[in-house]
């Protein structure tokens, strides 16, 4: 999947609303108030932005209101290109469990570039190892963002969901 981008004009963050910690250029684990409430949130690019949000661990991630706050992420004033936001729970340091809302889509049963997002973020949080399961409705993947290259392989199942003819 490549090499993830973490500084946060790259991603891109807005850095007048949502600041990197004094010295960094990534957002890792900053707080971002949306919709009146505060989420720490970690920003990742793997081609696109995301915004991995760790949920606390009373949180049922399946009871989850992703369609009432995934919205205030996707159009706020700290993402200049939308983002895709990722909520996170963890179960153990090689295995999380993800809900994704994709800009421009709403909820998706998996995303393989939020996935990645997730599990870089993971390491640069102290909250997994550098190989992972995310397990999502649409089924786990395995992610490894190799140390020696710095890029992120992602490995999984694949399944036919939709078949066509188009006519001429």
């Amino acid at each position: 999947m490549g090499a993830p981008i973490l500084e946060a004009e790259k991603v891109p963050v807005n850095t007048a609303v949502l600041k990197p910690a004094d010295g960094e250029t990534a957002v890792i684990n900053q707080p971002l108030v949306v919709d009146g409430k505060s989420y720490n949130v970690t920003c990742v690019s793997m081609g696109n932005p995301h915004a991995i949000v760790y949920l606390d661990n009373d949180i049922d991630i399946k009871k989850f209101e992703i369609e009432k706050i995934g919205p205030g992420f996707e159009k706020h004033e700290a993402f200049p290109e939308q983002v895709n936001t990722e909520f996170i729970q963890v179960v153990d340091r090689k295995n999380l469990n993800m809900r994704v809302w994709e800009r421009g889509s709403g909820e998706t049963m998996a995303c393989g570039t939020g996935a990645c997002a997730t599990a870089v973020a993971g390491v640069v949080c102290g909250k997994t190892k550098r190989k992972t399961k995310v397990f999502m409705d649409g089924g786990p993947l395995t992610i490894h963002w190799d140390e020696n290259s710095g890029k992120v392989y992602m490995t999984g199942g694949a399944v036919t969901v939709f078949e066509g003819i188009i006519e001429k």
